[in-house]
């Protein structure tokens, strides 16, 4: 008679709701976060290479998650993670009727092999906060059960659940990030600038063509994070908030096309088709001049800030925008893009380029001088 392990006398027993997919049983539990460490080890040595390599862990996706939870203890949310077993379980049913048979105790050998296939950076982060802030561990985070014996399909179940997985846009992420301080101004702004208000794209962050906005929440949130030289979440002074309302209600004064499409005088696609302003390009770009200009005149930035009006803003002015702000006669929305508009409007404004922008424009010059 074959000797039995003596793993298998011993098992890891919890609450659990039974469920089927395509003919299968899963299994569904509430686990305490501090038990995490004893179902998921982090020794994945048993796996076969093929499974090592379907997805590795990124330590610096997991960092940002973990900060999430230490900072926001009170109301943190996760989705469920998503596993498989490979082992044989045993699933005691706590009552004979509909809904006894699927509410039950689910037991899982000591000695059995999981494989995560949705969730691994949340568990890696969750491990983490622990290590920070013990008082969680009788938290819990629900579990989806698997039964895979051998592991054969987990390659499978992690291409299926990550098939249709679509990242919210940026814009639809600010419009509900509640938590970051410079998201929750700029939904203020489109609500209390003149020009962004009704003319600012919540859901996505492009702009098709009939459609009557003008700008995109994710532009708007780019380009205030710019002009008050702020970083992401670091918190806002009731000072900033203000300036940035008289910023840009500034700027769209001083921008009659934008004015003409909130008066709907002008249509916004045909402002899209002919000028440099009517994309996001030019808000960072004002964003940064901007900046500059108030440090240099803080008490007279809206009255030299007028100058603006006079910049021949038409794409059809190749001589000014090609190689500035288009590429080819299209947008170009690079890093380096943004500093050239930028430079243009700060020479416009009479103010001094730093070494970097120096930098830029004089390899966009020399460039120039070349054809």
């Amino acid at each position: 008679m074959p000797q039995k392990k003596l793993t298998e006398d011993f098992s890891l027993s919890f609450p659990a709701i039974r469920g089927i997919q395509a003919e299968r049983e899963y299994y569904v539990s509430m686990c305490p976060l501090k038990l995490l460490t004893v179902m998921f080890r982090e020794d994945i040595k048993y796996l076969p290479p093929e499974l090592k390599a379907q997805r590795e862990l990124n330590k610096g996706r997991a960092l940002p998650i973990k900060r999430y939870i230490i900072e926001n203890k009170d109301n943190y949310v996760f989705s469920s993670i998503t596993a498989s077993i490979d082992r044989e379980i045993k699933f005691d049913a706590y009552g004979e009727n509909p809904i006894g048979r699927k509410i039950g105790t689910l037991s899982v050998p000591m000695d059995a092999k999981f494989i995560i296939n949705d969730g691994q950076h949340r568990l890696a982060a969750i491990k983490e906060a622990l290590k920070e802030d013990p008082s969680i561990e009788n938290e819990t985070i629900s579990i989806v059960l698997f039964i895979d014996l051998g592991l054969t399909n987990s390659q499978q179940m992690f291409a299926d659940l990550n098939r249709y997985a679509v990242r919210p846009t940026k814009s639809l992420g600010i419009l509900y990030d509640h938590r970051d301080p410079l998201s929750r101004l700029t939904n203020k702004l489109i609500n209390e600038v003149t020009v962004f208000k009704g003319m600012t794209e919540k859901a996505k962050s492009s702009i098709s063509n009939r459609s009557r906005k003008l700008f995109t929440l994710s532009g708007i949130y780019q380009a205030t994070k710019r002009l008050l030289q702020k970083g992401e979440r670091q918190d806002l002074s009731q000072k900033e908030k203000k300036l940035a309302i008289e910023f840009w209600n500034t700027v769209g004064n001083n921008m009659p096309d934008w004015m003409a499409a909130v008066d709907k005088k002008v249509a916004t696609c045909e402002l899209r088709s002919d000028y440099i302003h009517a994309h996001g390009i030019t808000l960072q770009a004002l964003a940064i001049a901007g900046n500059c200009l108030i440090k240099a005149h803080p008490t007279s930035w809206k009255t030299k800030l007028s100058k603006i009006k006079k910049i021949d803003w038409a794409r059809e002015n190749a001589f000014l925008w090609e190689g500035r702000a288009l590429v080819g006669g299209s947008l170009n929305k690079s890093q380096k893009n943004v500093t050239l508009t930028a430079n243009y409007i700060k020479q416009e404004l009479e103010l001094p380029l730093d070494p970097r922008e120096e930098e830029v424009e004089r390899n966009y010059v020399n460039g120039r001088s070349d054809i």
